[in-house]
């Protein structure tokens, strides 16, 4: 049983989601009230998170933000705001995908059922570990150590950067990263690739202006190196 958190204060729009996700063996637990929903995913666990953006109290972006520091389950913005800097604002704080209302049930779940086959399937016939100076990339468990410490990474941060190590030196174009990765659906554009690469980024702690392992080629895409 898929077991997801929803953030959503529209409690008649909530009962018409779990009815239907029922019968997909998901299982919605609902939270009104933000404050609420970030308790709840600190003491329970769930494989992902469905949130507004327009709540009470608290912005849902900052919600978004504040999950993210804590947790790497997928993240689905389900919101009435079409605002496209909304849009890449809830990305730049970690959600994984942005699901405009009103919209079909059935698109809500195949968008759910994506996500969670991007979690959890990444094959290789390499060997499982390979090592770099300052990452450690270990495919089979699906992390990335940096500098001896696990990063905590959505499923397309790491598939964008554990491509980068394994091509190291090599430029890759942002459209090679959204058709090899399997985190990343064809439909991805550009923007969102730059998005995630400045998630990572900032995970790495890096200054975009003067990056030491990931750098820009302009009109192209990035290149990693140590």
């Amino acid at each position: 049983m898929t077991k997801i958190l929803m953030i959503e204060d529209d409690l008649e729009l909530a009962e018409i989601l779990t009815e239907y996700l029922e019968q997909f063996e998901i299982a919605i637990s609902v939270a009104d009230d933000p404050y609420i929903g970030l308790s709840t995913l600190d003491t329970q666990t769930f494989d992902l998170v469905i949130l507004d953006l327009t709540l009470p109290g608290i912005d849902g972006l900052e919600v978004c933000k504040e999950i993210r520091k804590h947790h790497t389950l997928p993240i689905i913005i389900s919101s009435a705001r079409t605002d496209i800097t909304d849009k890449v604002t809830a990305l730049e704080n970690g959600a994984d995908d942005y699901l405009p209302k009103p919209y079909n049930p059935r698109e809500l779940q195949a968008r759910i059922m994506s996500l969670l086959r991007r979690q959890k399937g990444v094959t290789t016939t390499e060997h499982p570990l390979q090592k770099t100076k300052a990452f450690h990339l270990n495919e089979h468990q699906m992390s990335i150590l940096f500098q001896e410490k696990e990063l905590h990474l959505t499923a397309a941060e790491y598939g964008i950067l554990a491509y980068l190590i394994k091509k190291e030196g090599g430029v890759v174009s942002r459209e090679e990263l959204i058709y090899n990765i399997e985190a990343i659906g064809e439909e991805t554009s550009n923007k969102s690739i730059d998005v995630i690469i400045g998630r990572i980024r900032q995970k790495l702690g890096e200054n975009p202006k003067e990056p030491k392992y990931i750098h820009a080629i302009r009109g192209i895409g990035y290149k990693f190196l140590q």
